[in-house]
């Protein structure tokens, strides 16, 4: 049975990749909204806003475009590229769909309702020390105390949380590019498109002249592949291709569950989808009327259904895991900034 979002989540992302009535008549909020965000990014840069500056270099990954744009795999590979470059990374981050508020340390038993789904995948994908927290700044500054060895800090999704100074901004989208290219609530950006950053990265299979134009700055390409398929419950992993003929659902609970769905159809999957809200809770056990000898899940909406034991013991559930895929020169230039930082 197919889960419907909120009709206002939907009808809001509908009106936001076009400016169509509705956007128009949400313009006037928009422009507020735009003076009011410029006003708060002046304050911070004149030190009337505190902001801290922590002793080994920062690398915020972050978008514009409200929602999921590939912020998880693209940290996840940051991270390994650090790491490969001869950095210790730790990873910092709010953790949404927790319940940490106070730094709090996430480990690979740590419950994704305590510390979110995402900062969960992260601290189990990349073996890093990863800490939560509301303030961004608290929280580097635990993991630090925690981990002296740790010489360079990536912090998940804080390209807005200004009370954290940065040495290298990764400005993050996909394929919607800037949408219709208004903040919100007439459009789908948190900020302008012409905002400074050092790199930008697009998440989609083609990058089109419109799309760099749109997006600005001489993004690099991600591409995220997922070849194989395991059991929740665990147990051998079978390539993607050998579904194909099975009778197939497909569940995603993130920001954006069409990129889900277009990269199992890419591998030749046909499939039933079931889309979920971005941090879907998996209380509700929305597998339970799918009819399907396979359901094929995110890794991140994975790591709460392997915490509930009515999930765990469906053994229709499989796991899809997907790595980013980038130029490496992405890493040499965010390597090379930071070997440039000067510590506090």
């Amino acid at each position: 049975m197919p889960h419907n979002q909120p009709s206002l989540e939907s009808t809001l992302s509908r009106a936001w990749l076009r400016r169509g009535p509705l956007a128009c008549a949400l313009l006037p909020l928009s422009l507020l909204f735009r003076a009011l965000a410029a006003l708060r990014v002046r304050l911070f840069k004149a030190g009337v806003l505190a902001s801290t500056r922590l002793p080994v270099p920062v690398v915020v990954v972050g978008n514009i475009f409200i929602g999921g744009t590939g912020k998880t795999p693209l940290t996840i590979w940051l991270a390994e590229s650090l790491r490969a470059a001869g950095f210790t990374p730790g990873i910092i981050s709010r953790g949404h769909g927790g319940e940490a508020g106070a730094a709090r340390a996430v480990d690979a038993t740590s419950r994704a309702q305590d510390v979110g789904d995402e900062p969960l995948l992260m601290a189990r994908r990349t073996g890093c020390p990863v800490v939560v927290g509301r303030k961004r700044a608290a929280a580097g500054q635990a993991l630090l105390a925690a981990h002296p060895e740790v010489d360079i800090l990536i912090a998940d999704d804080g390209l807005q949380h200004y009370a954290l100074q940065r040495d290298v901004e990764v400005l993050l989208f996909d394929a919607r590019g800037v949408g219709n290219g208004w903040l919100l609530p007439a459009g789908p950006l948190r900020e302008a498109p012409s905002r400074r950053r050092d790199v930008t990265v697009v998440n989609a299979p083609h990058i089109t002249p419109q799309l760099a134009q749109a997006v600005g700055g001489s993004p690099f390409q991600m591409r995220l592949a997922g070849d194989y398929a395991e059991p929740l419950a665990g147990g051998a992993r079978v390539a993607l291709s050998s579904l194909a003929g099975k009778r197939l659902a497909a569940a995603a609970g993130i920001g954006n569950p069409k990129r889900f769905f277009d990269m199992l159809r890419a591998a030749g999957l046909a499939f039933s989808e079931l889309p979920l809200p971005d941090h879907h809770d998996f209380l509700d056990d929305p597998f339970a009327a799918v009819d399907a000898d396979i359901i094929l899940i995110t890794e991140k909406d994975a790591v709460k259904c392997g915490q509930l034991e009515n999930l765990i013991n469906d053994p229709r559930l499989w796991v899809v895991p997907v790595t980013a895929q980038l130029d490496r020169a992405l890493a040499e230039q965010i390597v090379e900034k930071c070997r440039g930082c000067s510590p506090a």
